[in-house]
């Protein structure tokens, strides 16, 4: 018998969601095609099957990635009514994502770890970046640029270093110990300043 395409769907849900667990929780580098056929429900062949290898299966879990938080980033900041309202969406954004997920940030970073020695998921990586960067560029820096802000710099640039910055503070307190992660995340607040 033939699997439907929602069967082949809700299978391949289950691998990517899987593989997205095994990795935020145990690395990259402690996780097989084996635990994540585990996690999943399925057997090891369906991985080769869907994916063909431990690369390819990483190439669809960065676009989900992609996906999903651009995504959300981009519809959040639809939202504010000026530019200071989205960064301070943007910065809360990242706070909550920090406190009530940060196995996402772990991910991230492993997966931006293995992408400097593997050209496509480089590529894929870098599509992550720039897109978050551009969602950033589109809904705040340009705005504030057109009143007169920041006449000095590329709003590329701009957009880049407020994303830079917020990922660089977040890996900080994701490696902070507790009693110092207060100290860490005052740095969101003091971007709130600087872009407003």
């Amino acid at each position: 018998m033939i699997d439907s395409g929602k069967n082949v769907t809700s299978q391949s849900r289950r691998i990517i969601s899987a593989a997205f667990k095994c990795i935020s929780s145990k690395g990259y580098a402690n996780v097989s095609l084996r635990d994540i056929a585990g996690e999943a429900g399925v057997v090891l062949s369906q991985l080769n099957y869907y994916y063909k290898n431990k690369e390819g299966l990483f190439k669809e879990v960065i676009k989900e990635l992609t996906e999903k938080y651009v995504g959300e980033v981009d519809e959040l900041l639809k939202k504010g009514k000026g530019e200071k309202e989205k960064v301070e969406y943007l910065i809360k954004y990242f706070k909550e994502m920090l406190k009530y997920n940060p196995q996402l940030f772990k991910l991230l970073y492993d997966l931006t770890s293995m992408s400097m020695w593997s050209k496509p998921l480089k590529k894929l990586e870098n599509n992550f970046y720039n897109s978050m960067s551009n969602v950033i560029e589109k809904h705040i820096i340009n705005g504030l640029m057109a009143k007169g802000k920041f006449q000095n710099y590329s709003p590329k640039t701009l957009s880049r270093i407020l994303l830079g910055t917020l990922y660089g503070t977040s890996m900080q307190v994701l490696m902070d110990d507790e009693d110092e992660k207060e100290d860490s995340t005052k740095v969101f607040d003091e971007l709130k300043l600087m872009f407003q």
